[in-house]
């Protein structure tokens, strides 16, 4: 049998003819109003007596053999009622049989095909209906491409989905109007893309279709799930001003965000006491109010856990929230990843890193700071150059919190000429360079063995404009420590005082550490009576070098006035 191929359809509400071949003979069919009329009122009553999928497909093969053909309206309201009915499956089916059958194809026709493909989480076929668009000279319309970008959205294909939303409006494709703006900010929105969904509105304001009410209620719903009441306020406001009217919508959004906002702030406060069992009763008890818990309420949790150690436990809400249908954003998985990597656990952090680009989203540089300290922490050192060009080629850039970590994490390795490189590399450009950053290095060089370096840099600080802090202070100290220069660090400390920067009880714990462990004991009741007299106390290393001390000589116990009127 030849191939028949559709090779032209044009409707203009009154007539309709396809263009068909077989073999080497070309057929025009010609339809006027009359006969789409007769058509559509002779299948009218066939249309209601179809209530399942066998009486679809049991009219389709009486319309294919009817001569004349029923008209093409005929055909897409046979294909809706397929749709209505869920039968997408067979929708696609009857599609792909019509194209071959060369039975006429609409603009309307080819919108349900790209709809059902859609609707089967395949929009990649959704898309390959394109091209019988442009085989048939049929133009494309808002509606297909609103129905294309739907779907992307529902099978998380962001980038997809934005990539497409952009060539449409910078090659002039199609004009977005309200349903594909409403389409692009609410797929945006639902995957946690509130600042994207914020700046489209911008964009539409400025534009020639302005943002309505469910327009800016979709940003004030996102506002209000990302727990942004105050920006979610101001835009209501920003509403009335330009005299678009909230509804009722606007005002429910508001009033849950509100209401969730409440739940939020008890269930952080429990979480940070370590109290996550009770907080999870509060979500029970939310949810038996009938407000739903937002991705905010689970990330609290799973940072409680998180912080509890109970990364087993972390993880179980995290799944939870995504079983629930609410994305994760890129602090949940902050949050989970930092979890990990507080345990060591690279592999596991390292895994949840990769689900991020995978979902839709992109790492931010807290998330890159985070693993670059795990990684340093746990020896590493042979890929962390490989993943901060990771992070360079995505056009992140460090901050100040990545060259620390970097620095600490150079030193605490004993890669002193790399750590030495960036900072001379840092102290060149001058930028984001602060006395906490000096007292990283100045820490990294007493650490290892390179006191008299370090000591040159603290004694530059106020050349160039900085004052050492008490931290800055206690490095040094602890440096002096670390040499038995224990009259000098005694002299350091004094100095510090006199420059009105107060030691605080880590200082006096390193100094006091510094005599112990050179079996100064006496030399050191000065210290001893000033800490008591600040209510300092002894840290656990201080005590160690201390319960040490007193074993090789119990006698030393009473020439500790502290210990010896405690006991």
């Amino acid at each position: 049998m030849a191939r028949i191929s559709v090779l032209r359809y044009s409707c203009n509400g009154f007539s309709c003819f396809a263009i068909s071949r077989s073999g080497s003979a070309i057929t025009i069919r010609y339809y006027s109003s009359s006969q789409s009329n007769t058509s559509i009122s002779s299948a009218k009553d066939k249309f209601e007596n179809v209530k399942c999928l066998d009486d679809a497909v049991s009219l389709f093969r009486r319309m294919v053999r009817t001569q004349p053909l029923p008209s093409v309206f005929s055909f897409s309201k046979l294909l809706k009622t397929m749709v209505n009915m869920k039968h997408y499956s067979a929708v696609v089916s009857l599609f792909r049989q019509m194209l071959k059958l060369g039975i006429p194809i609409s603009d309307s026709i080819l919108n349900i095909a790209i709809n059902s493909y859609c609707l089967m989480h395949c929009s990649d076929c959704g898309i390959s209906v394109l091209a019988i668009y442009l085989k048939s000279g049929i133009p494309f319309d808002v509606i297909t491409f609103s129905t294309l970008l739907r779907g992307l959205f529902a099978e998380n294909k962001i980038k997809d989905a934005v990539n497409l939303f952009k060539k449409l409006v910078r090659e002039n494709i199609c004009e977005p109007n309200e349903v594909m703006y409403l389409t692009v900010m609410n797929g945006l929105s639902k995957m946690g893309h509130i600042q994207k969904t914020f700046d489209l509105l911008r964009v539409m304001e400025q534009g020639s279709i302005k943002p309505d009410t469910p327009i800016y209620n979709i940003v004030i719903h996102a506002l209000c799930k990302d727990r942004m009441i105050d920006a979610a306020i101001s835009l209501l406001n920003e509403m009335k001003q330009n005299g678009i009217p909230p509804d009722i919508v606007t005002y429910n959004s508001l009033i849950d965000g509100l209401y969730v906002f409440t739940f939020n702030i008890v269930i952080d406060g429990l979480c940070k006491e370590g109290k996550v069992e009770d907080a999870e009763e509060v979500v029970r008890h939310m949810i038996g109010k009938g407000v739903e818990p937002n991705v905010v309420t689970y990330s609290v949790i799973v940072d409680g856990y998180c912080l509890r150690g109970q990364m087993d436990r972390a993880r179980r809400i995290f799944d939870s929230m995504i079983d629930k249908s609410i994305e994760p954003n890129i602090f949940s998985y902050n949050i989970l990843i930092n979890g990990y990597c507080k345990k060591k656990k690279l592999d596991e952090a390292m895994h949840l890193f990769h689900d991020i680009s995978r979902n839709g989203l992109k790492p931010c540089i807290v998330t890159y700071n985070t693993i670059l300290q795990c990684l340093f922490e746990v020896g590493r050192t042979d890929i962390v150059q490989k993943f901060f060009a990771d992070m360079l080629s995505t056009g992140l850039r460090p901050d100040l919190c990545t060259n620390r970590i970097l620095l600490r994490g150079y030193f605490h390795n004993g890669l002193v000429e790399k750590a030495m490189l960036l900072f001379h590399e840092l102290e060149k450009e001058r930028e984001d360079i602060d006395i906490e950053f000096y007292t990283v290095i100045i820490d990294g060089l007493c650490k290892n063995g390179q006191f008299d370096k370090a000591y040159a840099i603290f004694e530059k600080l106020s050349l160039i404009g900085l004052f050492p802090n008490v931290i800055t202070y206690t490095t040094i100290i602890n440096g002096l420590c670390l040499k038995g220069l224990l009259d000098e660090a005694k002299d350091m400390l004094r100095k510090m005082e006199h420059n009105g920067c107060l030691p605080n009880n880590c200082t006096y714990n390193v100094i006091v550490q510094g005599y112990l462990k050179c079996g100064k004991i006496s030399e050191m009741n000065t210290f001893l009576k000033e800490m008591s007299g600040r209510d300092f106390s002894f840290d656990a290393a201080t005590v160690e070098l201390l319960i040490d001390v007193l074993a090789k000589d119990p006698s030393l116990l009473n020439m500790i006035p502290q210990f010896h009127s405690g006991s």
